[in-house]
């Protein structure tokens, strides 16, 4: 095989598990192109090209996507206020895409045949990555070790990751590694494994970077209001301090400041994987909770009711299949595109207050309103006859009444 042939882009983070990673694909023959997308993370890039390319790599490439990140990614999710089993807003799930298709990109500019990853076998992140590098690239071939018996027998485990790194001069930790596992992006930090595998065990009061203990958060509230246009947040202004975001990338840092001081976005579930068990994850989204509650509430106030019941089927659609991994399969662009025109009109303003671990309502405003103060008054009538409710109520109750007379009656 020429060298171009068994080019691989590895997904690295320059942690133990994809350094051990880098230098098992070197020993097996391929040439490395390390590989990080900038998703907003806090992370020494610099750092980490010096220790691939020290490993052996042919150079790193560190790609900047957090502003797309945002538009094509989170504004899509808050559109359709994707929420997985209730809770979890998605956070990795809406960052796989984004990453493995820039990914795809730098395959495809360096003549890459192959792309490499450190996903377990037991976790999403393995079907995301792929499922997204196959419908953009059907041709590439994915080398993941984990889930091939020549490298997941020879590390068992971390102590023989650590023996390997020694034998072959990665550099270790400082600082020891945390008991739990944590991944961090622009919308949110997730946590799980280790001493989070007890479902019942309290997670650690330190833990938590992304957000302040409730309890400690500030005593005074901060009142913002969100502009939005069709279903996508335009600005936020601070009520307050007079400060305001239009810009997409500084809108959505802002307010995961703003929702970090005050301890906001905090959730730790129990949530059923795609490959079938069910785990643990602890996570922080404070931005993003706050853009829920607004979206939400905007959306309601804009939409009609019959239209909302069918979006909110799609809303459920949509976040299982970001959860699964479909973000680039036809049915996940049909679900975007219907969400996308539900949008139309989901345009106004909502003020919140942000306060101890908590967003409250406090207002909206809209062009596009359907709300009829004087219809909804209790006192003016309005264009409502308040008899015609009786007929309603009869046909409403026909259903009930037979069922019950029928039911009576083969009781007897």
């Amino acid at each position: 095989m020429t060298s171009e042939s068994k080019r691989v882009i590895l997904a690295y983070s320059g942690g133990l598990d994809t350094s051990c990673i880098l230098v098992w694909l070197i020993e097996e023959g391929y040439d490395v192109i390390a590989f990080c997308a900038d998703v907003g993370q806090e992370e020494d890039f610099e750092a980490a090209k010096e220790k691939a390319k020290k490993l052996g790599a042919k150079k790193m490439i560190v790609a900047d996507v957090s502003r797309e990140f945002v538009t094509d990614f989170i504004w899509p999710g808050i559109q359709g206020n994707v929420t997985y089993e209730d809770r979890y807003l998605l956070g990795t799930a809406l960052a796989r895409p984004c990453i493995a298709k820039a990914m795809i990109k730098v395959a495809n500019e360096e003549g890459a045949q192959y792309i490499s990853h450190g996903a377990t076998g037991k976790g999403n992140d393995q079907i995301r990555f792929e499922l997204a590098a196959y419908a953009l690239h059907p041709s590439i071939k994915v080398i993941s070790p984990w889930r091939m018996p020549e490298f997941f027998n020879r590390f068992k485990g971390r102590k023989d990751l650590f023996e390997y790194a020694k034998l072959h001069n990665i550099s270790l930790p400082v600082n020891p590694k945390a008991p739990w596992s944590m991944d961090a992006n622009l919308m949110h930090i997730s946590y799980e494994s280790g001493v989070l595998e007890n479902p019942n065990t309290e997670a650690p009061k330190d833990m938590y970077q992304m957000t302040t203990d409730p309890e400690k958060s500030p005593d005074a509230a901060d009142v913002l209001s969100i502009d939005f246009e069709n279903g996508v947040p335009v600005k936020v202004t601070n009520q307050k301090t007079k400060e305001s975001m239009t810009d997409p990338l500084e809108l959505f840092i802002y307010l995961n400041k703003i929702g970090g001081k005050h301890g906001v976005g905090r959730i730790d579930i129990v949530e059923n994987r795609f490959i079938g068990m069910k785990s643990r994850g602890v996570y922080e989204t404070p931005g993003g909770t706050i853009l829920l509650v607004a979206h939400t509430d905007i959306e309601v106030f804009t939409m009609d009711r019959e239209v909302r019941r069918i979006k909110r089927d799609l809303d459920i659609k949509f976040a299982d299949q970001v959860y699964r991994g479909f973000w680039f399969s036809p049915e996940c662009e049909f679900t975007r595109t219907c969400i996308q025109k539900s949008q139309d009109g989901v345009t106004g303003s909502v003020n919140l207050k942000i306060y101890k671990g908590c967003v409250y309502v406090l207002g909206r405003t809209s062009p596009t309103s359907l709300y009829n103060e004087e219809l909804v008054s209790m006192d003016v009538q309005g264009d409502y006859e308040p008899t015609d409710a009786t007929g309603f109520i009869k046909i409403n109750a026909l259903r009930l009444r037979e069922f019950q007379r029928l039911r009576s009656l083969s009781n007897k």
